[in-house]
């Protein structure tokens, strides 16, 4: 009988023995409190992922009413500005709408467009360490990885930086609701960010009409005029991307830290070889997923992980569980910052990739690389507090001390 209780905090501090027991049974786990079942090894994962008959949403083959009852069931109801900026960004989407909406923001993320903001990141980060170091001691999470993130996703869309705070406050309690422990505190809390993330974009949008600039706010708008965007798409795409921007990287770089620090061979290491960077930043993305957990429904009859599934099965794709697998990754319980090749699945895979990867690793090269040149030591500073649940991964306080 397998034990699986996302909620502990035994889970969040060290869910891998609870994948490695998924990963070991015959089949897929059927997981009530999900109401569906859950792929936990790297081959069934990327099939379900891959796969275009798996979407994300029921209304690629419910009829609206039969969609309303299953939001009902699943307490995503009675949430007026959730479910309409939430629930049907380009994230909950399938299909031509999915794929029309990622068109009209890719362009801004696409290598080239990302790699001239490299130097500021790279400033943004080296500033914010610079004016942290004199305390000594500090909360790597809530005084470091927290800032640097929301300010570089919102200079591409136009926020300033003074408003990234608010807005990864907004996007935690946003996205907190789409894990298993949905609580009327957190439904209360979720609708009220959206109402107040709304107002603040369309608050921009209106200010972006008058003044133009070269963001993506001003390119959607644009996009917009052209009928390329519909109704509530300009928000609801906007919005996404900031909960995307924010939160998974601050996550990500708090493990990727904590793995650096308990591992003091790979820390020495990268120390003598910065070149190893972007190796090592992958590997903290294997090593662990800071979005261990999206879902998928079968829009028809398939077969995927060796049996028959009908039409609206519901399936967990647990991507942390994925890049342990022993069967993808040799030794994949050593932290190794020289890994390669390293196919990790952190990203997801298929039509709803990740589309900020390539920023999330840059935010990611430039915070470490920064660390390390103005640093001669940095030691683990007190116990370290992990979030719990399958929606996120990561530490939510890391204390550190600087020398």
């Amino acid at each position: 009988m397998i034990c699986f209780d996302p909620a502990t905090p035994e889970f969040g501090e060290n869910p891998w023995p609870a994948y490695a027991a998924l990963r070991n049974q015959p089949g897929l786990f059927r997981y009530e409190p999900f109401g569906g079942w859950l792929a936990a090894r790297f081959a069934d994962v990327q099939a379900i992922v891959t796969d275009r008959r798996m979407v994300r949403s029921p209304a690629a083959f419910l009829p609206p009413d039969q969609v309303r009852a299953m939001q009902r069931a699943a307490n995503f109801h009675d949430m007026p500005y959730h479910e309409r900026f939430v629930q049907t960004s380009m994230l909950e989407i399938d299909g031509p709408d999915h794929d029309r909406l990622r068109r009209a923001v890719f362009p801004y993320f696409t290598r080239t467009r990302l790699e001239s903001l490299r130097p500021a990141i790279a400033a943004t980060a080296d500033a914010l360490i610079r004016d942290l170091i004199p305390r000594g001691q500090i909360d790597f999470v809530q005084d470091l990885a927290a800032d640097l993130p929301g300010r570089i996703i919102g200079r591409l869309i136009g926020t300033p930086d003074a408003d990234s705070r608010q807005m990864t406050q907004w996007s935690e309690d946003v996205v907190s609701y789409f894990d298993i422990d949905r609580t009327a505190e957190k439904k209360e809390r979720a609708e009220r960010a959206t109402r107040l993330f709304h107002d603040y974009l369309a608050d921009l949008r209106a200010e972006r009409i008058a003044r133009p600039r070269d963001d993506l706010m001003t390119a959607l708008i644009g996009a917009e005029s052209r009928g390329e965007l519909r109704g509530d798409e300009l928000i609801a795409s906007v919005m996404q991307i900031l909960h995307a921007g924010h939160g998974s990287t601050i996550d990500v770089l708090g493990s990727g830290l904590h793995a650096l620090l308990t591992h003091p061979d790979q820390m020495a290491r990268l120390r003598a070889d910065p070149a190893l960077m972007p190796t090592a930043v992958q590997e903290m993305f294997r090593w662990a997923a800071p979005l261990p957990f999206f879902h998928r429904y079968a829009s028809v009859d398939l077969t995927v992980a060796g049996r028959d599934w009908a039409r609206g099965t519901k399936f967990a794709v647990l991507y942390a569980s994925a890049n342990r697998d022993p069967a993808a990754f040799p030794d994949p319980d050593r932290f190794d910052i020289a890994r390669n090749p390293n196919r990790h699945i952190a990203f997801g895979g298929g039509p709803h990739v990740c589309l900020g990867n390539n920023l999330s690793r840059m935010n990611m090269e430039a915070i470490f690389a920064s660390l390390i040149a103005q640093t001669r030591r940095i030691d683990l500073a007190g116990p370290v507090e992990w979030k719990t649940g399958l929606q996120a991964h990561g530490p939510i306080s890391l204390p550190i001390r600087l020398n």
